[in-house]
């Protein structure tokens, strides 16, 4: 940051934010599993700072307007009281947005009003909150990769999340749900979204297709670990192979969203 014009206020509010993160991510500490689904989060809000470099502080000081104070406190009692992470991350966000719109130079606030997206996704709310998401991602996954299988001309059986392939019985757990990663997933691709699109207007567009990005990358990953399965066997399907599909996901994810978003920034002929 440019410090030339930070007060010990400034420096404070920082502090008070980086105690609030972590308050959100060691309250409830089951989401921390494996180094794909835990790393990406907790870098997020540092990529966060290094994208929206420099940041220009204003002469002028300013105190935090009162929505943001208050808005801020409501949302971190609800979120404690009702156990939802996403209001705790919603809270910060306030914060963050009401200290950039009071201290930092009016000309970088619509790239960091982009950039936003990213702390908002910094905090495990998908991971703890949206479990009936990760149901589905399990289900429709689930459901394509029999059809694939059936179209390839394997005996296909499908009940839910449980498949029969060639008498073969294969379940789509839900560590193969992609909730796990899912936050993980959504960083890497509204990174790449920013990277590609935060100059132009198409920027907010592109942050629905994300999940839809997601959820694609996913269904690859359950196809491929049910090929070694079949292929090999399930025992080499749920060993290390299993343990690296993390990363493979992140990976896959980052490159489909490479792919479409450097399409869609493509000018227009």
């Amino acid at each position: 940051m440019q410090q030339d014009n930070m007060t010990p206020k400034d420096t404070r509010i920082l502090g008070l934010l980086i105690v609030l993160a972590a308050f959100i991510w060691i309250r409830d500490t089951s989401w921390m599993s494996t180094a794909d689904d835990t790393l990406p989060i907790l870098i997020a809000i540092p990529v966060f700072v290094w994208l929206g470099w420099p940041w220009t502080f204003l002469k002028e000081e300013k105190p935090l307007p009162a929505w943001g104070i208050f808005g801020t406190a409501l949302l971190f009692l609800a979120g404690i009281v009702s156990d939802l992470t996403v209001l705790l991350a919603i809270g910060w966000c306030v914060l963050v947005w009401a200290f950039i719109r009071t201290r930092i130079d009016p000309e970088l606030h619509d790239m960091s009003r982009k950039l936003m997206v990213l702390p908002l996704i910094a905090f495990p709310w998908i991971t703890l909150d949206a479990e009936k998401l990760g149901w589905w991602f399990r289900l429709s996954g689930a459901w394509v990769t029999g059809e694939v299988f059936h179209a390839l001309g394997y005996a296909v059986v499908t009940e839910g999340t449980f498949l029969h392939i060639n008498g073969q019985p294969i379940s789509v757990e839900p560590a193969c749900s992609g909730l796990n990663t899912l936050q993980s997933m959504m960083i890497s691709g509204s990174m790449m979204a920013y990277v590609l699109l935060g100059e132009t207007s198409r920027y907010w567009i592109s942050l629905p297709f994300l999940v839809v990005l997601a959820w694609l990358a996913n269904t690859i990953r359950i196809m491929v670990l049910t090929t070694a399965a079949i292929l090999i066997s399930p025992e080499f399907a749920m060993g290390w192979f299993h343990d690296w599909g993390g990363w493979f996901i992140l990976v896959l994810m980052f490159l489909l969203a490479w792919g479409v978003f450097s399409l869609a920034a493509s000018p227009e002929p």
